[in-house]
């Protein structure tokens, strides 16, 4: 989960979502394929899409002509995630126009287009405070990585304007990391109410739910296959008493530590769970193939120091791991286009030596 933002008024608004479109429309779309690193044989024609800040969870919409992503950008006022939206460019030298669809207010993660892509879902802060959430002291925390949970984030349906038509979720503390189901009917996603982080199904249109997972750890970041059948998710299982320590007492101040994670799969309704992946340290990000037969996830498992995080694909079994991106920084938070064709990811590539996250789009070659 990366940063997002604060502004306080709607001028304030109009004026970040027009330097926004402006920084992106600064810099010529690139179509060059030394963005892609040797071995990288599943890239094809690389296109950065976003030039500066941190970038990050772009998700497709249902017919792959607009992504959704969220977006923090200290130099233009960005200082904590917001959610943006622009139509994906189809010629060489168009540029990535986006607008901000978010309130500008609190932060905000994990936005999803409904069918029609006049509608999205996100979770947002905002009903907390106008202002950023604070940043976690993590010199109080052993000086290690954490992830907050914001018990103020709920999950909203706003339309494409920025107007929020309904919220989604109101129990007290963390709601977020929401996606949608391949007809658009169910939402899978993360929330706290049990007292642990749990995966829930919710029927859109009715709003009943179901609990789907129910083992002590953190169960996140989780999608549906492409027919509907199965999940796929992130999840961290401590095991002896000093890790279920460690982990209880993170949550009850509002953090998870992402140090120790790996993928599962189950079917849909929260079944049949299976471990995918028993590689140490950090496996995340996880989504299926189009044919929905692998799981593409990131991780830095063959890395001591706990980075640079890469790309892999793995089968359903746990076999065939297979490493599709070599940047020496970050590449993460993946997703196929609906049609298979092609692949959006955020990347440290071609940053310029500054720690910018930035949105590439390329070609899939299977």
């Amino acid at each position: 989960m990366i940063k997002g933002l604060v502004i306080m008024l709607t001028c304030c608004y109009v004026i970040i979502t027009t330097l926004a479109s402006f920084k992106n429309a600064a810099a010529p779309l690139l179509a060059d394929d030394t963005l892609i690193y040797p071995d990288e044989r599943h890239f094809a024609n690389v296109r950065q899409l976003t030039f500066g800040g941190d970038n990050a969870e772009a998700y497709w919409s249902y017919d792959g002509k607009s992504l959704v992503f969220q977006k923090t950008a200290p130099a233009i006022g960005l200082h904590c995630d917001q959610i943006f939206m622009g139509k994906v460019p189809t010629r060489p030298q168009e540029i990535f126009l986006t607008k901000m669809v978010s309130t500008g207010k609190g932060r905000t993660t994990c936005a999803y287009f409904l069918p029609g892509g006049k509608r999205f879902v996100y979770a947002s802060t905002h009903l907390g405070a106008d202002s950023c959430p604070p940043v976690p002291d993590r010199t109080k925390l052993g000086n290690r990585y954490i992830w907050p949970l914001y018990n103020t984030y709920d999950i909203f349906l706003a339309d494409t304007s920025g107007k929020i038509v309904k919220r989604l979720t109101n129990a007290p503390g963390y709601d977020a990391e929401a996606t949608l189901s391949p007809d658009g009917k169910k939402m899978i996603y993360c929330s706290d109410k049990s007292g642990d982080l749990e995966l829930y199904v919710m029927d859109l249109k009715s709003g009943k739910e179901k609990q789907v997972t129910n083992t002590m750890g953190y169960d996140g970041g989780a999608w549906f296959s492409p027919d509907g059948k199965k999940i796929v998710w992130r999840a961290s299982r401590p095991k002896t008493d000093a890790e279920i320590k460690d982990y209880k007492d993170l949550l009850a101040q509002g953090f998870v530590a992402p140090t120790n994670m790996e993928v599962f799969v189950a079917d849909a309704d929260g079944g049949n769970v299976k471990q995918v992946t028993h590689l140490g340290q950090a496996n995340w990000a996880p989504n299926f193939t189009p044919d929905g037969k692998r799981i593409i996830f990131c991780s830095n498992h063959e890395y001591k120091r706990g980075f640079p995080f890469n790309m892999y694909l793995v089968d359903l079994d746990g076999n065939g791991l297979e490493k599709i991106s070599r940047d020496k920084g970050f590449d993460a938070f993946p997703m196929f286009s609906p049609d298979g064709r092609k692949i959006v990811f955020s990347s440290n590539r071609n940053n310029g030596g500054t720690r910018d996250t930035n949105l590439f789009i390329a070609d899939w070659v299977d």
